[in-house]
């Protein structure tokens, strides 16, 4: 469990950190507006949008790895992907001095980024599932989910603290440092997982001979429903989490008029309270189901989205900070058990003990089935932070 949350939360750092530099600053050093390269053809979201199209691509590769070399073996090569492709990212030179040139090489490690972080969170949670107990799946995959306002956490944290001790200096040097010295988190994610022995599963199939040649295929051919719909559900979650911690940043600078350093707090502090109800809520699954709690989230979030930006639109200190920390605890109501119902929507799958039934012949051998729903988990291409001014209005100004 702790390998599982420790090593996603590095990669979520990494992850976020483009995220939030780039709905702050990074269209200026790389992708300024000058002669062709406007702000609507070189904007830094379509980088992020590479990395949204690049993890259903990270799922299947690294499932398949997964299911043919081991769970083990998949998750260190993302946590390296992710070291390496963050790490590039600080070292791309400037529109300055190569042109357009830069903004190819963001989108392409953005898009080595998505891969890794689509890899990573549907091996981790698959980790967790397999050492723990079925009982308390609910909890024990939601230190996997934990790991995401982990890494925000850290993201936000780097970029404020290198906005503080950088100062001016900050859009030429200062947001390069945080990507650079990811490489340190990666190093403490490398040695704790190489630490870890493979998931009982996984060493029995192997034993046993079991091992699937094209576990994906497989997949698509025989569970195409449930990755159909995991990804549909993960989908409706992953919108409104970009919304609020990342797309609140550019909304809340550009229109509303706050101080980035303000807001970076505002989503921190929100992070941090994400934290504390993740493990709570995953708990309450085990006992109240997976279904029903996620049911509630869904419907909460059809009305809160509405209450949310009226709280943003009235400038009003108090009633943005009350909106952004509300914002994620309402989602965690569908993130926080996500993964143990992904997981339990594919028959038997993570039932480290349980025999087979009669029944479960008709779907996926169990040397499949155990990874099945990681391509579904994954695969929904979420819309990312910068959508919504497409169709927001700006507030008024009275």
């Amino acid at each position: 469990m702790i390998a599982a949350a420790v090593g996603t939360s590095i990669e979520w750092h990494d992850f976020f950190l483009y995220g939030v530099t780039a709905a702050l600053v990074l269209s200026a050093p790389l992708l300024p507006a000058i002669g062709s390269c406007t702000p609507a053809r070189c904007s830094p979201s379509r980088p992020t949008s590479s990395a949204s199209a690049a993890r259903p691509v990270g799922a299947a590769i690294f499932g398949h790895i997964g299911d043919r070399v081991g769970r083990k073996s998949s998750l260190i090569a993302t946590l390296l992907l992710m070291g390496i492709s963050t790490a590039c990212i600080g070292l791309v030179p400037g529109y300055d001095r190569i042109g357009i040139w830069g903004g190819v090489l963001l989108t392409m490690f953005r898009a080595l980024q998505g891969i890794g972080v689509g890899g990573e969170w549907g091996g981790s949670v698959l980790l967790t599932a397999e050492w723990g107990d079925r009982r308390r799946r609910g909890f024990l995959t939601s230190w996997t989910q934990f790991a995401a306002p982990a890494g925000m956490v850290l993201a936000n944290g780097a970029l404020a603290a290198m906005t503080a001790i950088s100062g001016d200096g900050f859009l030429t040097w200062g947001w390069r440092l945080p990507f650079l010295l990811s490489f340190i988190l990666v190093g403490i994610g490398f040695y704790i997982r190489t630490g870890i022995l493979e998931t009982p599963v996984f060493a029995r199939i192997q034993s046993e001979g079991r091992v699937e040649r094209t576990p994906v295929s497989q997949v698509l051919r025989r569970n195409w429903r449930e990755v159909i719909l995991t990804a549909l559900l993960r989908s409706g979650q992953q919108t409104p989490f970009y919304i609020f911690t990342t797309y609140v940043l550019t909304y809340g600078t550009q229109v509303l008029g706050f101080s980035s350093g303000l807001l970076l707090n505002f989503v921190m502090l929100q992070a941090l309270v994400s934290m504390l109800d993740i493990p709570v809520l995953g708990h309450l699954s085990d006992g109240i189901g997976r279904r029903r709690m996620t049911a509630i989230g869904c419907l909460l979030m059809t009305v809160f989205p509405f209450v949310y930006f009226a709280l943003l639109d009235t400038r009003s200190v108090g009633l943005v900070f009350l909106a952004i920390v509300v914002a994620l605890p309402v989602q965690d109501l569908q993130y926080a058990p996500q993964a143990a119902l992904i997981a339990e929507a594919f028959r038997d799958v993570c039932a480290t003990a349980a025999p087979r039934s009669a029944t479960s012949s008709r779907r996926s051998p169990p040397a499949v089935r155990r990874r099945s729903w990681r391509c579904g988990c994954s695969s929904a291409i979420t819309p990312q932070p910068p959508w919504p001014r497409t169709w927001r209005p700006a507030p008024s100004s009275a």
